[in-house]
């Protein structure tokens, strides 16, 4: 048996998460500064230079469903402080890297199916001037690039990557949990300002799923290079 003073002390799991923020801090401030804002520049291109008409997304019942809310406009702001959280918690160059290929390769395809096969939210029959935080939302981005929602899909791909890293330092149940309830609080935000369609919701959670698949252990380096 191994003596009691003789065995390592395992690292709290906030010092072990600490310091891995700690780790190329400086390269993963700057690289998710400039990988967002390349990201926007691509998505409004794409959205007013489409390859042919834009097809309207059907409504479904939960689309009916889920109301109207001016107040989930800061859930949906959201997303650009929550996807910053993964590549801050990578361990080293690796998983950074890791990270900035998956992202990259799901923005790809994305911007690929708005761009081939573009896509718009119905019109709906709301006075925009009755909810003056969700009226600058729609003047700067006018439902376009609707299927899949690369804002679930960067939410969802967020929460698995933040899952497995949490695990890894054996964060408590509760963080886990507000983990993935930050990121379900994202994707209703995206029906709730009306931005997306259910479809668009369904679309952005499976590229999210296939993107996390080949990102396992088993699969990274079958897809991602440099790792």
């Amino acid at each position: 048996m191994t003596p009691l003073s003789s065995r390592p002390i395992k690292t709290p799991w906030h010092s072990a998460l600490a310091r891995r923020i700690a780790t190329l801090w400086v390269t993963k401030m700057l690289g998710t500064t400039l990988g967002i804002s390349g990201f926007f520049v691509l998505y409004f291109w794409v959205m007013h230079h489409p390859l042919g008409l834009p097809l309207t997304m059907p409504l479904t019942a939960v689309d009916h469903w889920v109301p109207l809310s001016d107040d989930a406009l800061p859930l949906y702001a959201s997303l650009w402080l929550y996807v910053g959280l993964a590549p801050a918690l990578a361990k080293d160059r690796a998983e950074l890297l890791l990270h900035a290929q998956a992202a990259a390769l799901m923005a790809a395809i994305g911007l690929a199916v708005f761009w081939l096969f573009p896509t718009v939210v119905p019109v709906f029959a709301v006075d925009w001037t009755q909810y003056t935080s969700l009226q600058f939302l729609k003047s700067t981005d006018a439902g376009g690039n609707a299927f899949p929602s690369l804002h679930v899909s960067f939410a969802v791909f967020t929460a698995v990557l933040m899952t497995r890293q949490l695990r890894s330092v054996d964060a408590p149940g509760w963080v886990l949990a507000l983990n993935w309830l930050w990121a379900a609080g994202i994707v209703y935000s995206t029906l709730a300002t009306r931005q997306h369609v259910l479809l668009d919701v369904l679309g952005g959670t499976a590229l999210a799923g296939f993107m996390s698949w080949i990102t396992g252990p088993a699969r990274r380096r079958l897809i991602l290079v440099g790792v």
